[in-house]
This record gives C-alpha cells, structure tokens and sequence, in this order.
C-alpha cells in the first residue's frame, strides 16, 4: 500500500464516512473454504452471542493493518455505524458490535427473522458494504477502490475475525489472516 500519511485521516469526516456502512455491510471472494463448522476459532462467544458456526472462511486481506489500529479505534468504528443505524427511522436489521480483548471480533446479528440466515444473504450482505467502502476517500485517495473491500477495511482497522449470524440457528465465520 502506498504512504501512510493518509492513515490520520481516519479521523473525522472519514469516521462519519466509516458510520455510514453500518447501513448495509459487505465482503469479496474468499479463499480456504471449510465446511460443516469443523473449524470454529472463536469458541468463547459461540453458544452466547451466536450458534457453532456453519462454514469458517479465511480472507487474505490486500490491506495491511493500520498501525493506528487499537481498540479504540475499532470501538469507535462500531460506535459510528451503530449510530448511524439508530438515527434512521427505521429499526436497524443488525446489531453490530465488538467482542474479546482488543475489541478485534467483529460480530454481526441479525435482528430479524429470516434475515441473514443463508452463507448467500450472508455474502452478499457483505458485499453491499464493500460498495459503500469503495466510496471512502481512504480508498479512492490511494486508487484502492476497485480492489479493497469491506473485509480489508476491516483489517486495516485491525479486525481478525468477522462473524455474522441470522440470531437463530446459522452462523458464519471470516478470519481476516
């Protein structure tokens, strides 16, 4: 990736930009598929927040993570797209949010039934996001924008694993490597 001088620019009118995702959320094509829920790399947090996961997925990012990144950057990330859901008159369809230490789990739920409950709705759902991230001054400042997505946003941000879930009985599982 070209320059870091750009990465203050997560500040400010980027991080009301960054909120705006929270209106959809978005992922590109992944790479080491493993089915049946064999693999589940966050079993703290499953059987409370969401189901053993259905497929665990790797994501090999073509961002690098910020050196910036920390935790409060990540909580304040989530603090902006849940607010920018909530100051819509409508109900948000996901709650959003970040678990374990660093705040580096990224956890989507959805709030409605029927809602998320499919790897395909759930793929695509991310893949929305990565229209809007595409639309960041971050991205088209450094001429990103075709090649990064959601996901590589997320790992700038210092991400390590996303994991969304139709609040029922599904759950699905990217680990950004």
């Amino acid at each position: 990736m070209a320059g870091r001088g750009w990465i203050a620019a997560l500040t400010g009118p980027v991080m009301v930009a960054l909120a705006l995702c929270g209106l959809l959320l978005a992922g590109p094509a992944l790479a080491e598929t493993e089915g049946g829920g064999e693999k589940n790399i966050d079993e703290k947090h499953t059987g409370y927040y969401y189901p053993k996961p259905e497929v665990v997925e790797s994501y090999g990012p073509r961002a690098e993570t910020l050196p910036e990144a920390s935790r409060s950057l990540r909580i304040a990330f989530i603090t902006g797209m849940t607010n920018a859901q909530l100051s819509k008159p409508v109900r948000p369809g996901v709650a959003i949010f970040a678990k374990g230490a660093e705040a580096q789990k990224l956890i989507v739920v959805a709030l409605e039934e029927g809602y998320l409950d499919t790897i395909f709705r759930a793929r695509a759902f991310f893949a929305m996001m990565t229209a809007i991230a595409r639309t960041l001054p971050i991205f088209e400042q450094h001429g990103v924008e075709e090649w990064f997505t959601f996901f590589d946003l997320c790992k700038m941000l210092g991400f390590e694993l996303i994991t969304f879930t139709d609040g029922d009985d599904f759950a699905y599982q990217v680990e950004l490597k």
